[in-house]
């Protein structure tokens, strides 16, 4: 299939082209090394000349922030991609008429003049959209969680080591103003050496008004919103926005904001590259309709050496109510998530860990007396920004893929543990469960031909 053949105006946005809604496509060939994006390699006027692939939701998000870096010369964004007509017109109209229009990622990974990509598709397509991308040489922005499976996650540190590009994972949390202050609140001692960091997090919903399965609607191609995923008939609320809430697309609230709360905890804990030694999970199943993720769930992860314990407590019963702010202090509007560490000193809670990370007070009045520890803060307090620099520079990125997948290592062990009900034995070194047959053939799993790894 011609490239043309997926490329449109933004007029006639895909209508009548393309292959039709079902039809596998043919993998485009990856450009050669010669050409890859490499460090410090500029964009046309030396700008970074990027693609968003995946505009719905967060990828919305994104493509308005890089709209208004494209305003002041920072990036170029050269074209947008969505399975969803309906998304990629509104794209479309948002980016502006320089951006070419896709249905398919594959062909603007054949783009020689693009040098980086941000991809904000649904879980099950991060890995391999970002290997994919990687394996052309770009720089990459993935959306959290990083993986869905343990070998995922290791197919994408292996393929951004091996393309030596800058990858920056969308778990936002650590670059927020207020984390910083927690950071450095904790590495400065304030309240001893920690020994647990409990997560908190209301439940996951349940499909309790279930619909039967039905045709896609037109302006979907559900083939490729499946993509790696094993078949199954589309279903109205397994879909956009409603994938979270299955294990294989989604893996509920663990994926989603635990990516985010523990993301924050390992950073702050210093414990980026190391990982628990074991896992155990209890909780409950919902009773009705498609979805199949834990509704409440508490998971304790085991660290040694040194000794910590991390919970997910996933429940009503275990969530702390909000700071009371002062007036013309920022507002704590997503108290229902967040941590509570403990040390031997006394304890410290924050709320949020996303986009919204909001510190106790006396984190944030803490001031760092001579000779203070200070820690790492991204640009500006700006996720994005500590990105660019990455790919302008080669520095590691505030949220690695290395860390990134260490953070969805736990969600997904959190989820295997709560699913075989035992005790999860893990080898940090060789990024494997140890011990338990049946739980190491599910650290991975098929992938639907071609869009697989």
């Amino acid at each position: 299939m011609a490239q043309d053949k997926q490329l449109t105006t933004r007029r006639r946005v895909l209508k009548g082209l393309g292959a039709a809604a079902g039809a596998a496509v043919g993998f485009p060939s990856i450009i050669s090394s010669q050409v890859r994006a490499a460090v410090g390699r500029p964009g046309a006027n030396d700008r970074i000349t990027l693609a968003h692939i995946g505009v719905g939701s967060m990828g919305k998000y994104h493509l308005s922030e890089m709209v208004k870096y494209m305003k002041q010369g920072v990036v170029n964004v050269a074209a947008v991609c969505d399975c969803d007509e309906n998304r990629l017109a509104t794209a479309s109209e948002m980016a502006g008429p320089q951006a070419d229009v896709y249905r398919d990622y594959r062909y603007i990974l054949e783009r020689k003049d693009i040098d980086a990509v941000i991809i904000a598709t649904p879980d099950h397509w991060h890995a391999v959209q970002m290997v994919h991308a990687a394996e052309s040489g770009k720089h990459v922005y993935v959306e959290k969680p990083a993986a869905c499976t343990i070998e995922e996650g290791k197919a994408m540190v292996a393929a951004a080591k091996k393309a030596k590009i800058s990858v920056q994972v969308g778990s936002q949390g650590r670059s927020q103003p207020e984390a910083y202050l927690a950071h450095r609140y904790l590495v400065n001692g304030n309240i001893g050496t920690i020994r647990r960091v409990d997560c908190f997090h209301y439940p996951s919903p349940v499909d309790d008004k279930p619909v039967p399965d039905s045709e896609p609607p037109p302006e979907l191609d559900y083939d490729l919103w499946l993509g790696p995923l094993r078949w199954r008939p589309y279903n109205a609320h397994c879909c956009h926005g409603r994938f979270r809430w299955l294990m294989d697309s989604g893996g509920g609230q663990i994926r989603d904001r635990g990516a985010h709360v523990m993301s924050c905890a390992m950073w702050w804990m210093g414990a980026d590259g190391t990982g628990p030694v074991t896992i155990e999970a209890t909780g409950e199943a919902p009773d009705k309709g498609a979805w199949d993720c834990a509704t409440t769930m508490v998971v304790t992860y085991t660290f040694k050496n040194p000794d910590w314990i991390l919970t997910w407590r996933q429940g009503n019963e275990w969530l702390v109510p909000p700071e009371e702010r002062k007036e013309g202090e920022d507002k704590i509007i997503r108290p229902g998530y967040g941590a509570v560490y403990t040390g031997d000193k006394g304890t410290f809670t924050h709320w949020g860990g996303d986009g919204g990370t909001w510190a106790e007070r006396k984190a944030r009045e803490w001031v760092p007396p001579a000779g203070a520890k200070d820690v790492y803060k991204s640009p500006n307090f700006n996720h994005h920004q500590d990105w660019f620099e990455g790919i302008k520079t080669g520095k590691k990125t505030i949220m690695n893929i290395e860390a990134a997948v260490g953070v969805s290592n736990l969600c997904v062990l959190g989820n295997l543990a709560f699913m075989l009900g035992r005790k999860l034995h893990w080898d940090q070194s060789k990024q494997e469960i140890v011990g338990d047959e049946q739980a190491r053939r599910l650290m991975g799993r098929p992938q639907r031909a071609p869009y697989h790894l």
